[in-house]
This record gives structure tokens, sequence and C-alpha cells, in this order.
């Protein structure tokens, strides 16, 4: 296992004072995207060369003639980041091998990719590129469905949640089907890292991003992302929702470090899912009985996670 190089963040006074992600872009008031790529952008520093495919933030960041990115910066299409990344990094190695380029000289690769480039269009793409074994950092912001063309459904979409192509009537109660365990199916590559984040714990996440960084092959982190828009809540609730998220368990921040699972932010006393699903308006149809059974899915997942772990980092439901 590769140790880590530098010390992590611990506190607010260890971020660096660098913007590399400028002001001015058109992402939505509330919007969490743009916290995340500030803090990541942060932690990459200006050696870092950004693939990010359409979405939210590729069209709210890049309108012509202007950008919001202060490092190089491609946009590719839906379904390619990942293939288009792994191209980078290995022309890298050659101008390295050839003197073009220090090879002494670190430079990081990294997707910045939204749910549905990558758990539905991307998916092939981003399974090569891990499978391969390129020294790319993947990270995929996670709005739960495509907010970028009108709000449908995606694979990370959770289960009852409303969007245009998972309407709420007499019979269907919003989408049938679970959300896609990103993070676990990145996992099942093998790979050296892998973890789940929140920007509600920015230094959890950027210790994330740092830790990403630095192994020696792919990474991937899966980032929830609240989407005002989409989730039907008001602007000033997105850090509170990401928070809530976890202290509900709806959304437990997890590593998997060259095969040691560890929880990062423990739950002891635990919220119930209720006090997260209220306040979003793509919930509102939902009954007490509907919110119940969410309740006990999520109960399950703390049961399995916890015997992961070998011991309760998650606990009861106290309120």
């Amino acid at each position: 296992m590769s140790s880590p190089t530098k010390p992590g963040y611990k506190t607010v006074f260890d971020i660096p004072r660098d913007e590399l992600f400028a002001p001015g872009h058109g992402l939505c008031a509330g919007c969490t995207a743009g916290t995340i790529v500030r803090l990541l952008l942060k932690v990459a520093g200006p050696n870092t060369i950004v693939v990010n495919p359409t979405g939210c933030v590729e069209v709210s960041t890049t309108t012509f003639p202007f950008t919001s990115w202060r490092v190089p910066y491609i946009h590719v299409a839906f379904e390619n980041a990942a293939a288009v990344a792994s191209g980078v990094e290995a022309a890298i190695k050659i101008l390295k091998k050839k003197g073009v380029i220090d090879s002494n000289k670190q430079i990081n690769v990294v997707v910045f990719a939204g749910d549905g480039g990558t758990a539905d269009i991307g998916i092939q793409a981003l399974s090569g590129m891990l499978e391969r074994g390129h020294k790319v950092m993947y990270v995929m912001y996670d709005n739960e469905a495509y907010m970028n063309t009108g709000i449908q459904r995606s694979g990370t979409t959770p289960q009852f949640a409303w969007t245009t192509t998972t309407p709420v009537g007499k019979i269907l109660k919003g989408k049938l089907q679970i959300k896609k365990p990103m993070a676990e199916i990145a996992a099942a590559h093998r790979i050296p890292y892998v973890a789940t984040a929140n920007p509600a714990h920015f230094l959890d996440m950027m210790n994330k991003f740092r830790r990403g960084l630095e192994v020696e092959g792919p990474s991937f982190i899966h980032v929830l992302q609240p989407c005002t828009t989409g989730w039907r809540f008001d602007p000033r609730m997105g850090i509170k929702l990401a928070r809530l998220a976890t202290e509900t368990a709806m959304w437990i921040n997890w590593e998997l470090d060259h095969g040691e699972f560890r929880v990062t932010v423990s739950v002891p006393k635990r919220k119930h899912v209720k006090h997260y699903l209220r306040l979003q308006g793509r919930f509102n149809h939902l009954t007490d009985a509907d919110i119940e059974e969410i309740q006990k899915y999520v109960d399950k997942e703390v049961e399995r996670i916890n015997k992961m772990v070998g011991k309760e980092v998650i606990g009861p439901v106290v309120e």
C-alpha cells in the first residue's frame, strides 16, 4: 500500500488560498457543484488537467467566450470522459519518456462528471479506464438525475423520487428502482482507492481528493451533490440537506484504500429519514408508510456497513 505523501487537511486554516475556479459562472443559486469543484481544485493545484463531459457544470462554467476554469480543461461528450482522460494520462507518460516533460513533474488528470455521464452513458468507458489501471482520479458529482436537460431520472436517482420521467400518480410513486451503487461498482474493479464524500463534510471530502490523487493507479470518488432545482428545495438549504443525508444514513461517507474499508464520518445517533425527505419537493408525494419503507431499507444498509467495519459506526435511529 502506498502511504500519504503529505498531511491531510485538519482545519479550515490548512486549506490552500489559491482560487482555481473563478467566480461569475452560471450555476444555479445554491448549487453545491460549484463548492465541490472549488475545493477539488484547491487540493489538485495548478498542475491539473480536467476532463469534463457535457452536463450542468460544463454548460454553466464554459459559456463562450468565457471560462471559470483556471487550469487546462477539456470538454468532451457525455459518454467518453474516461476514455479521453485515459488518452491524456498515456500521452503524459510518453512525453515524460521522451524528455518533453520533466519526468519528476506531477500532473494530475481528473475527470469531473455527473451521474448521467458516469453511471449511465459513460459507464463503459469508465469501466475500461479502471480495468486498464490509468492514473486518473474520476470524481462523480451525483445530483441524482439528468438536471441539465430537464430533471430526467438516472441510474442513481433514489427510489420513490419524482423526476419528469418518473411521474407520480395513482399507481406510480416516482422511480421504482433503488439507487445504483456506483462506488461499489468501481470498487469491484479492485482499484487502489474508492470513496464516497459529501460537501457538508468538506475536510473529509478534500482529504479523499488528496488521497485519490496520490495513489498509483485509478481512483474513484462519488460525491453527493444536492440540486436545488431537481430536488426542489430552498437554495439556502443545500449544505444542510447534504449534512442530513449523512445524519440519516441516506448517504454514508466511506473509503476503500487498497482493500481497507472504513467509514470516515461516524453517526452514533442517527436521525429518521423523514428529516431528510420532507425538505425536498421531489418526495412530497410520499406517505408515512412510504417513508417507513425507505427507513427499513436504510436500516438494512446500516447493518451491512457496520458488519463490514466490524463495529457500530452508524448508530440506531434516535429522533
